[in-house]
């Protein structure tokens, strides 16, 4: 089943906008009661008003598995897969780590990496997507404008395979 779920976040343009600012995404994983749980993939990107992807952020999946075997189950990220991952070499330096226990995960990123420093003024969403082998998927999106003047913050929460999304710029 897909959820997609919004909350806007406006961050205030300003005439002299600073070129770099750090993004952070806390996001919560919750417990299933499931005969048989497996840790999620997570994928997080930056996507541009025309829902292609401005930056992918983060891919979190098996990377352990022998012979790669964990890039098997990426494709179940869909919406990233289609929109940036198939055309992606795993493990993508940098980018790509380890599945994530159910609980609350923080990933802080700089300007380098999420490409802020780059992108030109308008709207974006960040965007968290996570899916389970032998369960169930979902998106939330976090819309924001750029540049961002000061610290902003926002959040958004899923149903069922993402609880809370938070989203700092600072």
């Amino acid at each position: 089943m897909k959820l997609s779920h919004s909350l806007a976040l406006t961050l205030p343009l300003a005439s002299g906008w600073a070129v770099a600012a750090d993004l952070s995404v806390k996001f919560d994983l919750p417990q299933l009661n499931v005969a048989e749980y497996h840790k999620p993939y997570v994928a997080i990107w930056i996507e541009r008003p025309d829902q292609t992807v401005a930056s992918t952020l983060s891919v979190l999946y098996d990377v352990k598995k022998n012979n790669n075997a964990g890039e098997k189950w990426v494709k179940d990220l869909r919406t990233w897969w289609r929109k940036a991952g198939r055309d992606a070499r795993l493990p993508i330096d940098g980018v790509s780590g380890a599945t994530r226990a159910a609980g609350t995960h923080t990933l802080n990123f700089g300007p380098a990496i999420t490409g802020l420093d780059k992108l030109p003024a308008g709207d974006y969403k960040l965007v968290v997507e996570a899916a389970r082998e032998g369960g169930g998927r979902e998106l939330v999106r976090v819309p924001f404008t750029w540049p961002a003047k000061g610290k902003v913050t926002a959040e958004a929460a899923g149903k069922e395979e993402l609880g809370k999304v938070a989203v700092a710029i600072q």
